[in-house]
Order: structure tokens, then C-alpha cells, then sequence
């Protein structure tokens, strides 16, 4: 009896030791990102109502560039993947430095128009303040890189106002195809506490309604398999050209400043000659496509050069954000194209789609269909997102993510390898019947009779 006794108030104290840390991580959370997203609200209502704000981009984002550079490298770039990278290289250690320089770098540039997200910039803040409450706390190695991953958690939760999705995101991003269960529960406790935090201190989310048909049947299903098959490639695009613009602006560049110059001028002339919907959040055009309207059939292309470009140059931000655009974008325009009818529908589950590949975080995008659009959406998301998540392959927007699975028994990738240097190869089996089968076909292809003239 004695075992089992100390053994449940072993299990006990746990739970009372992790609700505490993970709800001072969640409060913090919610009070960084409520600060947050107040102040960069003034900010771009400032870009919204200058129609000739988007000119100082090139100034803004070498301001950007040069706070990131100087003051906290680990600042630059969308954030969350900073803080994948410390929880795998660095037992979770992150300067308490980067919340300020993160939050002035991230509005310096979303204010003047950069395209970039508002959930990187959270996490990574969020993440910051776990790091220095377990090191105030001196809790060993392994309770500091839990009580990190509690901070992305918590910071995705209190950005969309997802709690669940938010918990799940936290510990799903982390390793393709393996969940950190024992994170499991005090990530939840973040994600909740730091979402009522935020929402006491004000902050609101647009939940939208999307009508939608409970159950999946005949060609609905074919039409989500086809679906997730676009979105992955679509996701494929944006992660491919992220990494193509930043090698590119490097290459091109002298000086870190000239990357910066360039960058702003480019966005500049998108902006100018073709729209600016494709700067700054783009809030707007995602409403737009989830209450059913059309959006300009090139709007996910646009919105993904406009975004690597950002962050390619020096900008900062984070990445979700634009692949909502992306995602919503992308399925309203399959839809445009397949079933009219269904745009609000196509450009919700694209929207979820997208993310789940280019993170592969399917699980959480799944879930995040259902807390964002109802519970009738779930079947058709997660057919959705489960394949597009297997079409993206071994790539991901979060380079430092690590490989856990095969995503198929027919490639090959070593596990535990960064996602950023993974290269898949065909199996040496499939190999095999890839070239018997081609044997196959060149025998039964009947051999041609040169000796006969051709027939006129």
C-alpha cells in the first residue's frame, strides 16, 4: 500500500509543481502579447490610414535589420523557429534581451507594411520569459526546455485565442511526428491561462462562421483529398521561396544594410504596381475569403514573395500570419475553380491546410479548424490538413525542426536530423521495382521493323 501511496503523491505534487510554473509562464504570456498586439494595433492603424507609409519601407526594415543585429540576433526572423532551436541546442536558454528587441523590431516592421506575422513575435517573447522565470527559479535543464515549450504554447493561444490548438501547436512543432507528452499538461495550463489573461486585458479574436456539411461523403471527400494535395504544394512553394529569397538577397547584397535597402525597395514597388493587400497582415483579405468573397486568383503568389522577401532582407516577424493569407487564399482558389459555392468553406480549410504542412503540425491545425469554425468542419480538415501534411514532404518553414518519422515507408531520412538539412531518398527496394518495372515496359513495348517504309 505504501508504494502505490508515494507513487500518487509523487504524481500529485507533479501536477501542483507544473500548474504553478506553467500558469506565472501563462499570465506572462497573456500580459506580453496584450502589450503586444495593443501597441502594434496603434501602429499599423497608422500604415492603414498613410496611403504613402508603405515608402519608408526600405528605412524601416534596415531599422529592423540594425536593432536585430546589434542588440539580440536571436531576434531576427519569425521567432518561433529561434525557439526551436533553443529547446533542441540549448536546453531552452533564451536571453531575456530579445523581448524588447523582438517587440520593437517586429512593429518597426509590420507598422510600415512588411509582410510578416504577429504569432512569431509572441512565442519567441513569450518563450523569453519562461527561460528567465526557470532560471530565477534555478530548475534544472530538462524542467527549463519544458517550461519553454509551455511559452510557445502560450503564446500561439493568446495571439489566435485557440487554447487548445495552442497547446497541441506547442508540442507538436517541435519533432515531425512525435508529441512531448510529458509537456502535455502544463502546456495546456499556459495556453489557458495565458488566454483568459489576454482576453481580460482586452484583446479579441474574430471568429468567423463558416456553413459547412457535417459529414464527408462520395465527392466532398475526393474534393478534401484534392484539396490537401494543393495545399501541400502550395506550402511546398512558400517554403522553397522563403529559403530562395534570403540566399538570394545575400548573394546579391555587399553589405547587411544593402539587404535591407533592397528588400524595402522591392516591397515598395509590389506595393505600388500591383496591390497593397499584400503588405502588412493582411487581415482584411482573409476575412474576405472566409466570408465568401473572391480574392484576385494570384493572391497566395503574391503574398509569398511579398513575405520572403520581408523576411529574407532582415525583417521581423512571424510566419503563420501570411500562411493564413496563403492558406485562405489558396482554397479560395480552388474553390473558384471546383465548387463555387463553397468559398468560405475551401478558404477555412485552406487556411488550416497550409499550416499543417508547412509546419507539419496536423494535429493542431486540425483542432484549430474546429475551435476557429465549429466542430462540423473537423471531418473535412483533417483529411485536409492529414494530406497535405504527407504532400510537403520533409520540409518545413521551421528549418531547426527535428525528424521523428518516416513519412513513408518508401523514402528514406535519418531521424533526428534537422529538417533544414534532410534530404529523403527512395529506398533501395523501391528502387529495385521502379527499374523492373521499367524493364517490364520496355519489353512488352513491340520492337519497330526498319525495313518496312513508313506508310504515306
Amino acid at each position: 500500500m505504501k508504494p502505490h501511496l508515494s507513487e500518487h503523491v509523487t504524481l500529485f505534487s507533479s501536477i501542483v509543481k507544473w500548474t504553478i510554473f506553467a500558469s506565472v509562464v501563462g499570465m506572462l504570456a497573456g500580459l506580453g502579447t496584450a502589450f503586444f498586439l495593443k501597441v502594434l494595433s496603434l501602429a499599423t492603424g497608422l500604415y492603414g490610414q498613410n496611403l504613402h507609409f508603405q515608402m519608408f519601407l526600405p528605412a524601416s526594415l534596415l531599422v529592423s535589420s540594425a536593432l536585430t543585429r546589434f542588440l539580440a540576433p536571436d531576434a531576427a526572423g519569425h521567432g518561433t523557429e529561434k525557439v526551436i532551436e533553443a529547446v533542441h541546442q540549448r536546453a531552452g536558454h533564451i536571453s531575456f534581451r530579445i523581448v524588447p528587441v523582438k517587440l520593437a523590431a517586429t512593429i518597426i516592421t509590420l507598422a510600415s507594411g512588411g509582410s510578416a506575422g504577429k504569432e512569431g513575435p509572441c512565442a519567441q517573447i513569450a518563450a523569453a520569459l519562461a527561460s528567465s522565470v526557470a532560471s530565477v527559479a534555478r530548475l534544472p535543464a530538462a524542467d527549463k526546455k519544458k517550461l519553454v515549450i509551455c511559452g510557445i504554447s502560450a503564446g500561439f493561444a493568446t495571439v489566435f485565442g485557440t487554447e487548445i490548438a495552442g497547446a497541441l501547436f506547442g508540442i507538436e512543432v517541435l519533432v515531425l511526428g512525435q508529441m512531448m507528452y510529458d509537456v502535455l499538461f502544463p502546456s495546456f495550463v499556459a495556453a489557458i491561462v495565458g488566454y483568459h489573461v489576454a482576453t481580460s486585458l482586452g484583446v479579441t479574436y474574430p471568429y468567423e462562421a463558416v456553413s459547412i456539411t457535417a459529414h464527408l461523403s462520395g465527392w466532398s471527400f475526393v474534393e478534401m483529398l484534392l484539396l490537401g494535395v494543393w495545399c501541400g504544394i502550395i506550402a511546398l512553394f512558400f517554403i522553397q521561396l522563403l529559403h530562395l529569397a534570403r540566399k538570394l538577397l545575400e548573394r546579391f547584397s555587399w553589405h547587411w544594410s544593402d539587404r535591407a535597402l533592397i528588400g524595402g525597395a522591392l516591397l515598395v514597388l509590389i506595393g505600388t504596381f500591383v496591390s497593397r493587400d499584400y503588405l502588412g497582415l493582411g487581415l482584411s483579405s482573409i476575412e474576405t475569403a472566409l466570408h465568401g468573397g473572391r480574392l484576385p486568383l494570384a493572391a497566395f503568389f503574391w503574398k509569398t514573395v511579398t513575405t520572403s522577401i520581408t523576411l529574407g532582407c532582415g525583417g521581423s516577424g512571424g510566419v503563420l500570419t501570411p500562411i493564413f493569407f496563403i492558406g485562405s487564399s489558396a482554397g479560395n482558389l480552388f474553390a473558384s475553380l471546383f465548387h463555387e459555392s463553397n468559398l468560405a468553406a475551401f478558404s477555412a480549410i485552406g487556411m488550416v491546410a497550409v499550416l499543417a504542412a508547412a509546419a507539419n503540425t496536423p494535429i493542431a491545425a486540425s483542432v484549430m479548424a474546429m475551435e476557429m469554425f465549429g466542430s462540423a468542419i473537423g471531418p473535412h480538415a483533417a483529411v485536409a490538413c492529414m494530406t497535405s501534411f504527407l504532400i510537403v514532404g520533409y520540409h518545413s518553414v521551421y528549418p531547426s525542426q527535428l525528424l521523428g518519422i518516416q513519412k513513408s515507408a518508401s523514402l528514406s531520412a535519418p531521424e533526428g536530423s534537422e529538417l533544414g538539412v534532410t534530404r529523403a531518398k527512395v529506398t533501395p527496394r523501391e528502387k529495385s521495382l521502379l527499374a523492373l518495372l521499367l524493364m517490364m515496359k520496355s519489353k512488352a513495348r513491340p520492337a519497330r521493323d526498319h525495313t518496312k517504309p513508313p506508310e504515306n
